[in-house]
């Protein structure tokens, strides 16, 4: 109950949950627009899982050749399987390169090409002339883009003086009567003490829920809380069937190597040395998009191509490319490969395997980033006072499948979007609703529940029951059966929280207690996520039905909107993709079959 707790109020025009790149990049144009800001992360942001991406972010500057930002939206049109809103991705490809060029005046040390303009290097499904020639688009610093971008929106943030909140774990929304959001309930697990943030408007930017798998390359700290916290106030999530492997995790290790290798050269091979990708991608062969590739590979170890002695993996070659291209471009990845794989790419091929990577499904969003909550009457009814951007959300511009580099854009151009759309609806200063007596209960309430917990069965323990039925059942490719029985068994795991037992009931750096709830936000997505895959009876994009081969327009051409109840019951609605452009500098691209 209430009383237990030392509650201590604080007041914000906006609060951001979440410091990675979208956090960060939303919390200080905010800032810079005169809003009181809170940035409320529970890790330190240069620690936010935004420091992991390799490759680089797309843009169509056309630094390495003639580019066009109209092809850019027709390649990441094409890379949804025709799922993504039309209007978001216009916007988000039109905002890219002054997005980019941004990121260079604010400091982050792009790889340079000999005339001194930012290096573009070639990445899955990018192309030229709407599908004719290949695209050289994501600006890149070696291959740790995500690393300096991060670094460099952290000290924007410091400069535009928004406040953080540290090692601070957001526990619930607070929702008003009306359907608004009204702020966000907090933990300090530095001294134990909980924080009610008042705001206008919550952004959340908490990232993915990639660790609901049990091999993936997402950071331990990846478990959806902004997703978990919107399916607990009742609002839907979408298209959460749409789950992204990445063909190249290193064997065993599930590390990422970035696209950026293949863009540079580098192409894959099976135990007799052919470079395969030509059988299943004529056109773009190694540098198809991901879904492409990584089923292509499945298909070659199922068919008794794999290498190593279990034939269960494939090589990754580099060995061809000049040590110096390495050196220069791929550093980190000479290293992982060293450390995780133990070869040495001038002399060996690195072990991969495809692995679970990015969630395209997240908080439904328009493409201001307003969260959505569809009624019979408008598919596209905002919620008051809340906004998602980032892994976290799904705006669509991923669709079915994201093509690689269009993640760290997504961060940049709906992070600035939303600080945006906060300086048009909130006046600095304005006054706060009234709070009732309860509208905080429900997630002191949770806290208490999980704090006190005396079950036999560990977090770690049910945590990996259900991170092993999401690899096993919601895979690279999926049938009727194994994803009917793989949504049986997470409702199952769901529901024995109920019997999880914590030995340390403390409020101080209570890292069981935190995990804990992490597994809660974790499995309310992985709910979802087996419920509207069993739905979908069609194959699009990343989710990949061997009993429904095919892409049915007629019947499909909707976004899944799915909710969890507290016992893991899902009720499922529909809301339609955006097939019209935002202005008319461009045409709507009209769905055709998707070949590489």
């Amino acid at each position: 109950m209430t009383e237990n707790f030392e509650i201590i109020d604080h007041e914000y025009d906006v609060v951001v949950v979440g410091a990675g790149g979208a956090g960060l990049r939303a919390g200080f144009g905010c800032a810079e627009k005169g809003l009181k800001t809170a940035l409320i992360s529970k890790v330190f942001p240069t620690r936010s899982h935004t420091v992991a991406a390799q490759g680089g972010i797309s843009a169509a500057l056309g630094n390495m050749g003639d580019d066009d930002w109209r092809f850019h939206m027709y390649d990441t049109i094409k890379g949804s399987d025709w799922l993504g809103d039309q209007d978001a991705i216009e916007y988000m490809c039109r905002e890219a390169i002054p997005a980019v060029i941004e990121l260079e005046h604010y400091g982050v040390p792009f790889s340079r090409t000999a005339e001194g303009k930012i290096y573009q290097r070639a990445f899955g499904g990018m192309t030229t002339d709407y599908g004719k020639g290949t695209a050289q688009r994501t600006c890149a610093a070696a291959d740790r883009t995500g690393h300096a971008m991060l670094h460099t929106l952290y000290q924007q943030a410091l400069k535009h003086k928004a406040e953080f909140f540290i090692e601070y774990f957001a526990l619930d929304l607070i929702m008003g009567d009306d359907g608004e959001c009204l702020g966000v309930m907090c933990w300090s697990l530095d001294d134990g003490t909980i924080h009610r943030f008042r705001a206008h408007q919550v952004i959340l930017a908490t990232g993915g829920y990639g660790r609901a798998y049990f091999s993936c390359t997402s950071a331990h700290t990846c478990t959806g809380d902004g997703g978990g916290m919107v399916a607990r106030a009742g609002l839907p999530l979408q298209d959460m069937e749409f789950t992204q492997f990445h063909p190249t995790g290193i064997y065993g290790a599930g590390m990422l190597i970035t696209e950026g290798v293949r863009g540079e050269g580098g192409y894959l091979t099976n135990s007799e040395g052919e470079r395969f990708m030509e059988r299943y991608a004529p056109s773009a062969k190694d540098l198809a998009s991901r879904d492409v590739v990584s089923r292509s590979m499945t298909i070659e170890i199922r068919e008794g191509r794999g290498v190593g002695d279990k034939k269960d993996h494939i090589h990754l070659n580099l060995m061809h490319l000049d040590p110096e291209i390495i050196h220069l471009r791929l550093p980190g990845i000479a290293e992982n490969a060293k450390i995780f794989a133990g070869v040495d790419v001038t002399k060996q091929p690195i072990p991969v395997l495809p692995t679970m990577h990015y969630n395209m499904g997240g908080i439904p969003t328009n493409f201001r980033t307003e969260v959505v909550n569809p009624t019979v009457k408008d598919p596209n009814a905002v919620v008051s006072g809340l906004m998602a951007i980032g892994e976290a959300a799904c705006v669509s511009v991923h669709g079915a499948n994201r093509l690689g580099s269009n993640s760290l854009l997504d961060l940049v151009v709906f992070g600035r979007a939303a600080a945006t759309r906060c300086a048009e609806v909130v006046s600095p200063n304005m006054p706060h609703k009234s709070l009732k007596n309860n509208d905080d209960q429900r997630a002191l309430d949770r806290l208490d529940k999980y704090r006190n917990t005396k079950g036999k069965t560990s977090t770690s323990e049910l945590r990996g029951k259900m991170q092993h039925t999401m690899q096993d059942h919601a895979a690279v490719f999926r049938t009727g059966e194994t994803l009917e029985e793989g949504h049986k068994k997470i409702v199952e795991v769901f529901n024995a929280r109920d019997n999880l037992g914590l030995k340390d009931h403390s409020m101080i750096f209570n890292t069981d207690l935190v995990e804990t709830l992490e597994l809660d936000n974790l499995l309310y997505q992985s709910v979802a996520s087996l419920a509207s895959a069993v739905n979908r009876e069609e194959s699009r994009g990343a989710h990949a039905r061997e009993d429904f081969p095919d892409r049915d327009d007629k019947k499909w051409m909707k976004h899944t909107m799915t909710q969890v109840d507290e016992k893991g019951g899902t009720k499922i609605d529909y809301r339609p993709v955006v097939l019209t452009t935002l202005t008319d500098e461009v045409e709507a691209v009209p769905p055709k079959a998707r070949v590489y």
